[in-house]
């Protein structure tokens, strides 16, 4: 199939989507930026390759600081380095690594393989688990939901014993034959609040496809120093000629289009739920933003370019970002704008075929029991808000500093209130679009 006709196809079945996006290695070639105003070629043509780490710019010997804040100019390098959802291949690690023979040893940890965000296969979260029962765990990193679907695609089943995903993937994850079944019964289920017992986005009809580990609010995340968190409270504020050059999205159209949406009032049933009309009301809303715009950001790139004060402010993010940038004592924060927020989840599958579930359902009800809620919560990587009633109260008793700071406590506002008063909207996968649609508009965005 000539890739350029799929521009026009759409492929609502999950299935069809993957299959059909894992098989085309193109992009769209961007000519070198001299500045943010410069122009791009448009359809030309490129193979990727995914390395076996497909964030390149985080290093484990390096500290966050000193992270890559490489800038993506180009419509199609950063934060998932695929094109049309799930097209990339991962292939050069094969040719770069070379074959080493380790004699074996008794006792040799049991290996459990994860496919997860940078982070959760770090020692911080993972250390405990593996000393309790004579495991490592092995993890391959991805960035963004779709370059998830493109690397699960490309590996035989069996090949990930745990799938961490966003919540909004786990329906494409099921219909592709990706993970398995779960029993509520075998999980914490009990002591999640109300608002996540029966999540919907992690059941199929009657059956658990996805238990959720923690969860996070995306809205405007600005530099202190610049913008006021009053002017932060209105998405109207990215337009602002002061931010002129200093706006900068990081790389993943999903965040971005969602929050964007909600500036345009798009928030009854949701941001992702919009016909045609608000649809093309989005984009001329999006398109108008682009004389701001200072550069598109890689996962590393989005730290460091909000750190050194490169960018003023960003759209679709929030404390997952800026909680770390500020411990590091940069003066940034993040507020959800009075048009509403975004909310981000992070759960776990078993990986279809995994042989070894019954560990992995260990790892599951360890990483949501109260002591790995608290490793979770503050997780080096990124923090994020735990679901789980037992989790508050650990962090409460282990940090109660951090539990204040990301709402976590029992009295006073918190920010499950946030949810109940309707200032939160579930991220989605678009309702009336097909996420090809959304990803293609947003790589002419980048180009345009």
């Amino acid at each position: 199939m000539d890739p350029l006709i799929l521009r026009d196809r759409r492929l609502n079945s999950a299935s069809e989507y993957i299959r059909v996006f894992s098989t085309v290695i193109i992009s769209r070639q961007a000519e070198p930026k001299t500045d943010h105003k410069s122009r791009f070629k448009k359809n030309s043509l490129r193979t990727l390759t995914l390395g076996e780490d497909s964030m390149t710019d985080i290093k484990k010997d390096k500290p966050l600081s000193e992270k890559s804040e490489t800038k993506v100019a180009g419509p199609d390098v950063g934060r998932r380095r695929i094109i049309k959802g799930a097209g990339a291949v991962t292939a050069a690690s094969a040719l770069s690594v070379p074959m080493i023979l380790v004699p074996p040893r008794a006792n040799a940890a049991t290996e459990l393989n994860m496919i997860a965000w940078y982070g959760h296969g770090e020692p911080d979260m993972v250390e405990e688990f593996e000393a309790m029962h004579n495991v490592k765990i092995k993890a391959k990193y991805y960035a963004g939901g779709d370059n998830m679907l493109a690397l699960i695609s490309q590996s035989p089943p069996g090949t990930y014993d745990l799938v961490l995903s966003d919540g909004e993937f786990v329906k494409l994850l099921k219909e592709a034959g990706y993970i398995e079944p779960m029993d509520p019964n075998e999980y914490n289920m009990g002591d999640l609040f109300d608002e996540y017992s029966h999540f919907d986005a992690h059941w199929m009809g009657d059956t658990l496809y996805s238990v959720i580990v923690r969860f996070g609010y995306l809205g405007v995340s600005f530099n202190t120093d610049i913008i006021s968190a009053e002017e932060a409270s209105d998405y109207n504020i990215l337009w602002d000629s002061k931010l002129k050059g200093k706006v900068g999205h990081f790389d993943w159209h999903l965040p971005n289009l969602g929050c964007l949406s909600l500036r345009d009032g798009n928030d009854k049933p949701s941001p992702f739920d919009i016909n045609s009309s608000q649809w093309s009301k989005l984009q001329e809303t999006t398109l108008s933003l682009k004389p701001q715009v200072g550069g598109y950001f890689d996962y590393g790139g989005t730290f460091a370019s909000l750190k050194n004060g490169e960018i003023y402010a960003m759209c679709g993010i929030g404390d997952w970002i800026t909680g770390v940038v500020r411990k590091d004592g940069s003066p940034v924060d993040s507020v959800i704008p009075k048009q509403g927020g975004i909310q981000w989840t992070e759960s776990y599958s078993i990986g279809k075929g995994s042989k070894k579930q019954d560990l992995a359902k260990e790892f599951i009800r360890y990483i949501t029991s109260p002591k790995g809620q608290v490793r979770s919560i503050q997780m080096a990587a990124y923090p994020g808000m735990s679901p789980y009633k037992s989790g508050w109260t650990a962090i409460n008793e282990a940090n109660p500093e951090e539990a204040k700071r990301q709402r976590m406590t029992f009295d006073g506002h918190n920010c499950i209130d946030d949810l109940r008063e309707g200032r939160i909207h579930f991220r989605q996968t678009p309702v009336q679009q097909s996420l090809e649609d959304w990803n293609d508009f947003w790589s002419e965005y980048k180009n345009a």
